[in-house]
């Protein structure tokens, strides 16, 4: 059997052989179409200002072109038009999307932009500018750019939507890019950009944003998805359509005004059931939803919605814990609908969502529709809301890229539960909330001396997760003081700021102590306590600041009878030189290598494993044939994780300077350890038959197995030293048709050593 190699996704490059006129006029073409859509909502004078936009980004670009080709001005033709078609922007947006890419990357200045459209385009293509370059740059750099585009989120929310049109575009367009660009590029989607979609409440946006991430990241498990679906289209039609029959009348007896539907679920959602359930394609039930929806007047929506409910539960029985009613308490992004599960015709579940047209444009225009409605209401703005409490997280945030990323994804990104005060007020907090984000939620005096919780009246810790409709009520001490393992009890980015500000305000207080010793220990040396030497002390000790090496000292985690190693001249403290330290794996060295060669490209053991440390990680045991990446590891080398690890999408999203391409060399001397997870009937002998597969008939090492039984079912995880992923595959295959297996999976999301 040969050794399998690197995945690749072949680029799928556009011929793109125009003549310079045939050029001129696709340009044109494009265009016109952009204007044609915008036909309903231009002004006087608008078009003069689209025109003259277009011509400055025309010129600006004109000797720019894509990876794919085609001229570079297309591009934010394209933005342009997801933003007026997908998104329902307006004239400003337009100008500002064909205009986005020019301050970055064209002669032309932000004082050219302001001077020709005045300062509410310039500030929005200035965001756009720093928006930019936010992922790509180091962590440093990282989380004061970020700050700058959330405070320019918080004062007009159409940045983040251009620059999701603008992202929505790249993917659409990503196959001509090299695999490890497609590759980080897929990875910050999914990190950064499908959630803010999902918040912003752009759900078709959000869903083909996932969808084409997975088409990168996930090349084999996304064409088996799209193949099946399409497979089962025919079967699917007939089905839905057997659904609906009864539901569409009873809906015309009621003499509703309606349209039914069957929606595919998308293939990222399917993916995610599968791996999350460990159930094969076959057997998830929803792989569709029929959606409902009502052309009602604004004081009969709810009523209508509740009819229709009761309709579609007369026809079929629901599963009442399935029930999601985001009439009575929309999402915070606006979307608001009744969804529940039923038990259809054959057995078959299905999941129902009914809204009106209102509702429904608000669920695929997001932002922008749900401001185009709020005119004239009186309801308290979710969006408002939610832009103040980023406001008030950042103006206080102050750690690096990185964390300040993942906190604002929790906090910020994460779907909601809502939790009531004693007073019924409601209060929305993310999910996977404790009782202590609640009491910050409330107030940061409240969360710094909360000592515990009532959540409907029965006594809980600090630590106890909330569920949506939960009431609580917190319980508070003067003597409560926050401590360092409160960080691992909350998930809101309020919380966390709020309790890192009061233990740096305790560190100070100890730290006055650490100071005053220091001082009398450097004079009775006879040097002087001055800045310049507590910055040698502070750098002697590898410590971030002053305020570290005074805490340290007051806590005695320094010694201070080291500093009779140290020389006084003068008033200086001559430090003693430090032994050097050595790194594994340079970074620079990695970089610096094969200065010849235009892509890092590392071959793991093959005749250079010799020269360069690396170790697989412990969180996705890659084995040869797994598409894979090198990620250089401060002081443990190279460690080479695969795309589909857990931690994949963040590390190339955030860290893509660090980032080495690999691939496996043919090599059948070394075992690799991973896992299987086994589930089936428990049978007489099922253990005998299943180690006889990998130990008799394989010859595969087993390093552990286990087996519990339960109620005529055994869940067992086995771990093996396989030489690559045809021998899993392999494995899997056999195990899989022994009679009574239910389903074997490889472990995805746990350390398995």
């Amino acid at each position: 059997m040969e050794q399998a190699t690197e995945i690749t996704l072949e680029p799928v490059v556009p011929k793109y052989n125009l003549t310079p006129e045939q050029e001129k006029n696709e340009i044109v073409r494009h265009y016109r179409a952009l204007l044609r859509s915008l036909r309903p909502k231009l002004k006087k004078g608008d078009k003069e200002l689209i025109r003259q936009a277009f011509e400055m980004a025309a010129d600006a670009h004109k000797t720019m072109r894509r990876k794919s080709g085609e001229p570079y001005i297309l591009h934010p033709i394209a933005v342009a038009m997801i933003c007026v078609e997908e998104i329902g922007l307006g004239v400003r947006s337009t100008i500002c999307a064909l205009l986005h890419d020019t301050v970055e990357d064209t002669d032309i200045t932000l004082e050219d932009v302001q001077r020709e459209f005045g300062n509410e385009i310039a500030r929005i293509v200035d965001g756009l500018t720093k928006i930019s370059s936010v992922i790509d740059t180091n962590t440093s750099q990282q989380a004061e750019n970020f700050k700058k585009i959330l405070l320019t989120l918080t004062d007009d929310p159409r940045v983040i939507l251009i620059k999701l049109a603008d992202r929505l575009h790249n993917m659409r367009t990503l196959d001509s890019m090299k695999r490890e660009k497609q590759l980080k590029i897929a990875s910050e989607t999914v990190w950064v950009y499908a959630p803010l979609a999902h918040r912003m409440g752009l759900y078709n946006i959000k869903t083909e944003l996932e969808d084409l991430s997975m088409k990168y990241m996930e090349p084999e498990a996304y064409r088996d998805i799209a193949k099946k679906l399409s497979e089962t289209k025919r079967e699917r039609t007939r089905y839905i359509n057997e659904f609906i029959r009864p539901l569409k009348e009873k809906l015309t007896a009621a003499e509703l005004n309606f349209e039914i539907y069957g929606r595919p679920k998308s293939i990222h959602s399917i993916w995610n059931k599968i791996r999350k359930k460990h159930v094969s394609f076959e057997e998830v039930y929803d792989l569709f939803a029929i959606r409902v929806i009502l052309d009602s007047s604004p004081e009969k929506e709810k009523e209508d919605c509740w009819k229709v409910y009761s309709m579609i539960t007369d026809e079929y029985t629901p599963a009442p814990e399935r029930l999601r009613d985001w009439l009575s308490n929309p999402k915070n992004n606006g979307y608001e609908a009744l969804h529940t599960t039923v038990m259809g015709p054959q057995g078959k579940w299905v999941e129902v969502q009914i809204r009106t047209k209102r509702m429904n444009e608000i669920a695929e225009k997001g932002l922008a529709a749900h401001y185009k409605y709020k005119e004239g209401s009186n309801d308290e703005d979710r969006f408002d809301k939610w832009f103040g409490q980023i406001r008030e997280v950042l103006s206080t945030q102050d750690t690096d890229g990185v964390d300040f990323l993942q906190d604002f994804k929790t906090s910020f990104l994460a779907e909601e539960i809502y939790v009531y005060t004693p007073k019924g007020e409601v209060k929305m907090l993310p999910t996977g909330s404790t009782a202590l984000d609640f009491a910050f939620s409330i107030h940061s005096a409240i969360g710094t001396k909360c000592i515990g919780a009532k959540v409907h009246h029965r006594l809980v810790p600090i630590s106890h997760k909330l569920r949506s409709g939960d009431q609580v009520e917190i319980i508070t001490s003067n003597k409560q003081k926050p401590s360092e393992d409160w960080l691992g009890i909350v998930v809101t980015a309020k919380a966390k700021s709020k309790i890192k500000d009061a233990l740096r305000e305790e560190k100070r207080k100890v730290a006055e102590d650490g100071k005053y010793i220091l001082q009398r220990k450097i004079e009775s040396m006879g040097a002087a306590y001055n800045q310049a030497n507590i910055e040698e002390l502070v750098q002697y000790y590898k410590l971030p600041s002053s305020l570290d090496l005074h805490y340290k000292i007051a806590t005695k985690a320094i010694d201070l009878k080291e500093l009779k190693e140290f020389h006084v001249l003068g008033d200086r403290l001559e430090i003693p030189r430090p032994k050097p330290v050595i790194q594994e794996v340079p970074v620079d060295h990695l970089t610096a290598k094969s200065p010849q060669r235009k892509d890092s490209e590392l071959i793991i053991f093959g005749e250079s494993s010799d020269k360069i440390q690396y170790a697989l990680a412990k969180c996705c045991h890659p084995i040869p044939g797994d598409d894979v990446f090198g990620f250089v590891s401060t002081g443990k080398g190279l460690i080479i994780h695969r795309t589909n690890c857990p931690n994949a999408a963040q590390l190339l999203a955030n860290y893509g300077h660090r980032v080495v391409k690999t691939k496996w060399a043919k090599n059948k001397e070394i075992s690799f350890l991973t896992g299987l997870r086994i589930i089936g009937l428990d049978d007489v002998g099922v253990i005998n038959k299943i180690t006889n597969v990998i130990s008799g008939d394989l010859r595969i090492n087993i390093a552990g197995l286990t087996i519990e039984s339960k109620e005529g079912m055994f869940e067992g995880t086995i771990r093996v030293f396989v030489h690559d992923k045809e021998e899993l595959e392999l494995l899997v295959n056999r195990l899989k048709s022994l009679q009574g297996i239910q389903t074997v999976d490889r472990f995805d999301m746990e350390n398995i050593s």
